[in-house]
């Protein structure tokens, strides 16, 4: 089925991002391993949709960010807006609402699962051919893709509590609840600490988030 991506990401900077895991590998490293996780999911996005049809929602700015000029030139051809709203539900609903100004369906994600293929998010897409919404879980009990047959279809999330181990249950839950069908994508593990690390680096070796797993100082010999 025909979509469009949205990314909901921080950009990032070092003491903003990833701090869970910055305070074991340090927090310049771990805006590192953030910028390139992102990187990896803005070109997974462009291949599978082209980037003309993909759309980043932004917290912060890239100017101060890791690896700025590499963002920029992946970001080429991309939508950039400014997320608004105070809690992540707000701004995750406002940012499909947002998108629904134009026609058609939309693959969202975020920026902490960098193992993920342009082939996975158009099987995603693909699931909307037979449901209304289409959820991916991780395996922390959140989740890390939501596909929206129609955007303004996540007004269904505000208030869904975000960042506990129920918030995938919740977010089912409360699609469902707004009459939705809702089909479920293949699991992936969001990097939060460093065994999400080197398990999502292993995963996909030759993407940039493994290059900079692997050029971190204390992986070096």
């Amino acid at each position: 089925m025909s979509a469009r991506a949205l990314v909901l990401a921080k950009a990032p900077v070092a003491g903003r991002v990833k701090t869970r895991l910055g305070a074991d590998v340090g927090m310049a490293c771990a805006a590192d391993l953030a910028a390139a996780a992102l990187l990896d999911t803005l070109l997974a996005c462009s291949a599978a949709f082209g980037p003309g049809s993909c759309r980043l929602a932004l917290a912060g700015d890239l100017a101060g960010a890791v690896r700025a000029d590499e963002l920029h030139a992946a970001l080429g051809g991309w939508t950039v807006v400014p997320q608004r709203g105070g809690d992540f539900a707000e701004r995750l609903v406002n940012a499909h609402l947002d998108a629904a100004e134009h026609d058609g369906a939309v693959v969202q994600i975020g920026m902490d699962t960098p193992q993920v293929t342009a082939a996975g998010l158009t099987a995603v897409a693909d699931g909307l051919a037979h449901h209304e919404a289409v959820l991916g879980h991780a395996p922390d009990g959140g989740w890390w893709v939501l596909g929206l047959r129609r955007p303004a279809d996540a007004e269904a999330l505000r208030g869904v509590p975000m960042s506990t181990p129920t918030t995938g249950r919740d977010t089912q839950a409360a699609l469902l609840a707004g009459g939705l069908s809702v089909g479920e994508a293949a699991q992936l593990r969001d990097v939060d600490t460093v065994a999400d690390a080197h398990a999502v680096a292993a995963a996909a070796p030759h993407g940039h988030f493994a290059a900079a797993w692997a050029a971190r100082p204390e992986a070096r010999p």
